[in-house]
């Protein structure tokens, strides 16, 4: 999928480049292809000491954490000192409202503009805007938080990304569930502590992961079918009321809490990654 992409923009004449802003070695390869591409430049025009580039995309697409990385790696690089410029970052779309400029490499001197999230001014198609808000490029609030969880799981459904779960055990959890009941001992006490709603710990991203996994591949129905397709979606979302440890929760405030914790597993990469569209 990564290459395919990079090959879709190379094809057309761009220069393309992969990154993973959370990655200080991938944010390094970037700053390394960067100032490779400055260099061609600088041949043409020797004089030329000081270049700008500007970070342009839709909002919430990791601009100003992009900008922050390669700022902080540049500055490292080249031995400066002086306090570190920061860019706001933000889960929540249109948090940057300024253009802010910041050095990330000397010889010659680079700097990159951070800018506000850009949107066509008009977006008629509702394919499109619904991928938009899955990204979470529009607010969650405008289309809803269970209905984006709903397109997420029908993504995820007719994808091939479950099948790396189908081995994930329901086994594993046996001795954990054992203690438990037994009660009096120590590993009992780390298996309540896991009970916490806290859906970014390993073991609940695991418990999601294993649930979605056994829904998919136990379900009868036809998923290529609109109404086979609505019922497996409502049946991983209450699978998940359990795996994110909500069952106690009122039934009113459940589905809500349910969709806001998958929609952010899903935005943060721990269930995989996705192609919305077609190359």
């Amino acid at each position: 999928m990564y290459q395919e992409c990079i090959q879709h923009f190379e094809r057309q004449n761009f220069a393309a480049f992969g990154v993973n802003s959370h990655n200080i070695t991938s944010v390094q390869q970037l700053l390394n292809f960067l100032q490779c591409q400055v260099r061609s430049l600088t041949k043409t025009d020797p004089e030329r000491n000081t270049i700008t580039m500007m970070l342009i995309g839709i909002p919430n697409v990791g601009k100003s954490a992009l900008a922050n990385a390669l700022h902080q790696i540049g500055r490292i690089s080249a031995a400066e000192k002086g306090k570190l410029k920061r860019a706001v970052v933000s889960p929540f779309p249109g948090e940057t409202k300024s253009i802010s400029s910041l050095k990330v490499a000397s010889h010659p001197n680079i700097y990159i503009l951070d800018t506000p999230g850009v949107l066509p001014p008009q977006m008629s198609e509702i394919d499109v805007c619904a991928k938009l808000a899955l990204t979470g490029a529009i607010g969650d609030s405008l289309a809803g938080e269970k209905l984006l969880a709903q397109l997420f799981l029908s993504i995820l459904n007719m994808s091939k990304e479950h099948q790396k779960w189908q081995k994930l055990s329901t086994f594993e959890d046996a001795p954990l569930i054992k203690d438990e009941i037994t009660g009096n001992s120590e590993r009992n006490k780390s298996w309540r502590d896991d009970l916490s709603t806290d859906h970014t710990k390993d073991s609940v991203v695991l418990s999601v992961r294993r649930r979605l996994a056994e829904a998919i591949s136990s379900f009868k129905g036809n998923i290529h079918e609109d109404d086979d397709m609505v019922r497996l979606i409502e049946e991983e979302l209450f699978s998940l009321r359990k795996a994110f440890n909500l069952c106690k929760e009122p039934d009113e405030d459940i589905d809500h809490k349910v969709a806001v914790k998958l929609l952010n597993l899903f935005r943060t990469g721990r269930l995989g990654h996705y192609m919305l569209d077609s190359l």
